[in-house]
C-alpha cells in the first residue's frame, strides 16, 4: 500500500516537473521570437523618459477648450453603450441561463452568439463598423454595445443560475403565473447583480471608448490619435490627464451607487 502511494506521488512529481519545464520552455521560446529582452526593455526606459519630459510635459492647459466636446462624446458613448448593451444582454441572459431558458438548444445558441461577440475585440468591431458607417461616435457607440453584449450576457446568465431555487419553487407553488414568478422570485434576486455588473461595465466603457476612438470611433481616443499624428504631444498629454480624471470620477460615482443599491 505504501509502495503504491509512493509510486503515485512520484508520478505526480514527474508530471509537475514536466509541466513546469514545458511552460518555461514556451516562455523562453516566446521571448526569443518576440525579441523580448530585459536589458533591452530597461535600456529603452531612458529614451521613454526623455520623450515624456521633453515632448509631453508640461501639458497644454489651452487644449482643454478643444477637449470638452471629445470628452462629452466619450461619456455619451460609454453611457449609451452601457444602457443599450445591458438591456439587450438582460433579455438574452434569460435564454442563456440554465434556470430560465426554454430549451437547451436555445441556451447553446445564445451562449455561442455571445461568445463570438465577446471574443472579437472591440477594436476589431470598430474597424469593421468604420467601413460601413464611416468615422464618428456612432461607430464607437456600436462597437461598445456589441462588445458589452458579449461580456454581459454571460455575467447576467450566471446571476440567474445562482438565484435561490427554493424561493422560486415557493412562488410557483402558490399558483403564480410566469410574470408573477418573474416579478416576485427572479427579478428581486437578479437586479442587484444586474446593477453591479452594469455599473462596472460603464467603468470599462470609459476606457474602451478611448481605444475604439483611436481607430475612428470619436471621442478622446480620436483626439489623441490625431494629436499623435500631428506631433501635438502636449495636447495629447492633456487629453490623457482628462481621460484619467473621467475614469476616476466614474469609478467614484459608480461605487457610491453600488453602495446604495446593493
Amino acid at each position: 500500500m505504501e509502495a503504491q502511494w509512493l509510486r503515485i506521488r512520484r508520478q505526480k512529481r514527474v508530471q509537475t516537473v514536466t509541466i513546469v519545464v514545458l511552460i518555461a520552455a514556451l516562455v523562453v521560446w516566446s521571448a526569443v521570437q518576440t525579441k523580448f529582452h530585459v536589458l533591452t526593455v530597461f535600456g529603452g526606459l531612458g529614451e521613454m523618459g526623455k520623450l515624456i519630459v521633453n515632448d509631453f510635459l508640461p501639458p497644454h492647459p489651452e487644449a482643454l477648450k478643444g477637449l470638452i466636446e471629445p470628452a462629452l462624446d466619450t461619456i455619451y458613448m460609454s453611457v449609451v453603450g452601457m444602457v443599450v448593451g445591458s438591456l439587450i444582454s438582460a433579455v438574452l441572459a434569460f435564454f442563456a441561463a440554465a434556470t430560465t431558458t426554454p430549451h437547451r438548444i436555445v441556451l447553446v445558441l445564445v451562449r455561442g452568439f455571445a461568445s463570438v461577440l465577446r471574443n472579437i475585440p472591440g477594436l476589431i468591431w470598430a474597424l469593421m463598423l468604420a467601413f460601413a458607417y464611416g468615422i464618428g461616435t456612432l461607430v464607437g457607440t456600436l462597437a461598445i454595445i456589441i462588445y458589452s453584449v458579449g461580456s454581459l450576457v454571460r455575467a447576467y446568465a450566471e446571476i440567474l443560475e445562482e438565484i435561490d431555487q427554493s424561493q422560486l419553487e415557493a412562488v410557483k407553488a402558490t399558483g403564480a403565473t410566469f410574470p408573477q414568478v418573474l416579478g416576485q422570485a427572479v427579478l428581486p434576486q437578479f437586479i442587484p447583480g444586474f446593477v453591479a455588473w452594469s455599473l462596472y461595465k460603464l467603468e470599462l466603457n470609459i476606457r474602451a471608448s478611448t481605444i475604439v476612438g483611436m481607430v475612428g470611433g470619436g471621442g478622446l481616443g480620436f483626439y489623441i490619435q490625431n494629436g499623435l499624428k500631428l506631433f501635438h504631444f502636449r495636447d495629447v498629454s492633456m487629453a490623457i490627464i482628462l481621460m484619467l480624471v473621467l475614469i476616476v470620477v466614474t469609478e467614484f460615482f459608480t461605487n457610491k451607487i453600488r453602495e446604495k443599491v446593493i
